[in-house]
């Protein structure tokens, strides 16, 4: 049996959306899998705020699954095109780290011309609803509508408050269905969860190691928020 790594990405700001959350991904990866009659050897996550997306040393785990793959001579698997970038640009940096990708929604045979293809329709689709956007913007604020951040400082400070706490909110809905399978396979204490995460290559909110205070913290919250 040929072996092949997975390679998962999230954003907090669109968790959920377009079936692209971690275990959706896994469960499509493992599928695929199956089908063409591969293991998978190593699994590797990135959670992600949503900023910086398309640079290579921004995606610790990304590079980290290169790095496993070139090792075991063997490709590396993701759910959608997306959970690797919609940027050509950077689509084509990774076709020369000389490690095979394998897009498991669009098939074994997906080639890199195929891939770069993909990705250029993407980029164009992306560009194009940022347009209609700007344009929206222009005819909204040319018949007199305000737009932008409130002058009050209180009103704004309140609302940068409450950005941060749906920040933390998304974090945490990204990370606990992965904690609630790790607590499936029979790991229950804190410490246990924190090792697991971290041997998964899922990160923190702020990019570091977890720690026994950052999953209680993850889990207090799914508690106050029940």
């Amino acid at each position: 049996m040929s072996s092949a790594v997975a390679y998962y990405r999230v954003s907090t700001q669109r968790q959920g959306r377009s079936g692209l959350g971690i275990e959706a991904q896994r469960a499509a990866v493992a599928r695929f899998a199956e089908t063409e009659g591969l293991l998978i050897i190593q699994e590797f996550t990135e959670v992600e705020t949503g900023k910086g997306s398309d640079a290579l040393d921004r995606r610790p785990q990304l590079a980290a699954a290169l790095t496993r793959a070139r090792q075991a001579k063997c490709p590396v698997i993701v759910a959608k095109l997306d959970r690797l970038s919609r940027d050509v640009a950077f689509i084509a940096g990774l076709m020369v780290q000389r490690v095979p990708f394998i897009v498991a929604e669009l098939g074994a045979d997906a080639d890199p011309f195929m891939l770069h293809l993909y990705a250029a329709l993407a980029e164009k689709e992306r560009r194009l609803i940022s347009e209609r956007t700007k344009a929206a913007l222009a005819s909204r604020k040319s018949i007199g509508a305000k737009l932008g951040n409130p002058t009050n400082p209180a009103v704004a400070a309140a609302k940068g408050r409450a950005v941060s706490a749906e920040e933390a909110d998304r974090f945490a809905e990204t990370v606990l269905p992965i904690i609630e399978s790790i607590q499936r396979s029979g790991i229950a204490s804190l410490r246990g969860l924190a090792i697991a995460l971290n041997n998964r290559g899922v990160r923190t909110a702020r990019g570091g190691q977890w720690q026994v205070s950052n999953v209680r913290n993850l889990l207090l919250r799914q508690i106050n928020g029940a």
